[in-house]
């Protein structure tokens, strides 16, 4: 039986085993293309997303302040550096399917389905892409502890695309152009040709996951005929937790369709709450 658009999308986020994650996600993105390249598009269909996606059991799950801290001048360091963006692209595997599987309630045009999928896609292969430096380096993910904090703004705007659409492309995506740049230079000064090459290519792809979001968000302000910047403003005020913290990289938040005065009047002014 072909499965909906939703259901395959459920299914990636009911896998545990990151690896097995990875590869269903590139399997079913696949199809969808292969679908739709065919003329017989699937359909989007309907599904039940779980409010958490699965997970292994490792790597153990702490809370930002209990992270051991990375000291990225250090071999160890670099490790936990590649550790924590690889527990950063799994999280964005399943971000991307959910934003498929959780709101089909909401009328989009197929657009809006190509994009969230070829994303997942990407982040799929990003993390493959940075497992492999893990391997390669003796380790692997589920190695060391990780921050327990990364679904919670999907928690949060979970019955809001507009919200989701505000804080994760645009919000934590866009914040990954602004470190991603001296990550890359970490790991040039350290010799590390594959990790670099990784990190390179996943600063280039995600430029275009943020103008995923740029793009929708303001289609959704466009229909409902209201100031995209205004209501970005009110929507990061209600469901980001923390400040907007330069420098930010606006070179390529530019180019991801996210202009300086959508995220500097945010910088450093939201209260924790």
């Amino acid at each position: 039986m072909t499965l909906s658009l939703a259901e395959m999308a459920t299914e990636v986020l009911t896998t545990a085993d990151g690896r097995a994650k990875a590869a269903l996600s590139r399997r079913h993105a696949a199809a969808w293309f292969a679908a739709r390249e065919a003329g017989r598009p699937l359909p989007i269909g309907r599904a039940s997303p779980p409010l958490r996606p699965s997970r292994p059991e490792k790597p153990e799950l702490l809370s930002p302040r209990d992270v051991p801290r990375r000291r990225p001048g250090t071999e160890p360091g670099r490790l936990a550096l590649l550790h924590a963006v690889a527990h950063i692209e799994l999280n964005a595997v399943d971000l991307h399917w959910d934003i498929i599987a959780r709101f089909t309630h909401v009328p989009m045009p197929p657009g809006f389905y190509d994009d969230w999928v070829k994303a997942a896609d990407e982040e799929s292969k990003h993390f493959n892409l940075v497992s492999d430096c893990l391997e390669r380096l003796g380790s692997h993910y589920g190695a060391l502890p990780a921050h327990a904090g990364m679904w919670r703004a999907a928690e949060d705007t979970a019955e809001d695309l507009m919200g989701r659409l505000a804080v994760v492309p645009m919000v934590l995506e866009a914040r990954g152009l602004d470190v991603t740049p001296g990550m890359i230079e970490i790991f040039r000064k350290a010799g590390d040709s594959g990790a670099v090459e990784a990190l390179e290519t996943i600063y280039a792809e995600e430029v275009g996951h943020v103008a995923y979001g740029s793009k929708w968000f303001h289609f959704l302000c466009g229909r409902e005929n209201s100031d995209p910047k205004d209501v970005f403003h009110t929507l990061v005020r209600k469901y980001f937790h923390g400040a907007l913290k330069p420098p930010f990289n606006e070179e390529k938040r530019a180019e991801a369709g996210l202009p300086p005065d959508f995220y500097w009047p945010l910088a450093d002014e939201i209260p924790p709450r």
